[in-house]
């Protein structure tokens, strides 16, 4: 591969719009995962092994967090403090997602599996909206 397709995309790169792209994928994701947990409690809370009473609140923090996280994307530059919030709670889940599986929590094998990998996608979504907005901090320097 040569040099010039690489360089290309460093020149094109903007961490504006990754930053505006990375809060718009992380408010659907958790959006369509609040709409699963709110109106779906009762069959995945079955095939996940965990009460459907715990989804359904889970489902109501994630519809809210999902419209803050919206509303930061909407912004033609979103606020660096919501931005740095938004890395936080997703921290913040994936830790207790995967300590609530160790403490208290009794999953099904799925539960378990569904468990960790919606934390490594949460983790996922802060380290490179952290990325983000480390690079466009540094390019208005």
């Amino acid at each position: 591969m040569s040099a010039t397709p690489l360089s290309s995309l460093t020149r094109t790169f903007d961490p504006q719009s990754a930053l505006r792209r990375l809060l718009v994928l992380d408010a659907v994701v958790t959006g369509v995962n609040a709409l699963a947990y709110l109106f779906l409690s009762g069959p995945l809370g079955r095939f996940l092994g965990v009460g459907s009473g715990l989804l359904t609140g889970l489902g109501a923090f994630l519809a809210a967090y999902a419209v803050a996280v919206g509303l930061a994307a909407s912004r033609r530059r979103p606020p660096t403090l919501g931005v740095w919030a938004v890395v936080e709670v997703n921290l913040a889940w994936a830790a207790v997602s995967c300590a609530a599986l160790v403490l208290w929590l009794e999953p099904s094998a799925a539960g378990a599996v569904w468990t960790v990998l919606q934390a490594l996608v949460v983790a996922g979504f802060a380290l490179l909206q952290h990325m983000a907005l480390r690079s466009r901090q540094l390019s208005q320097d």
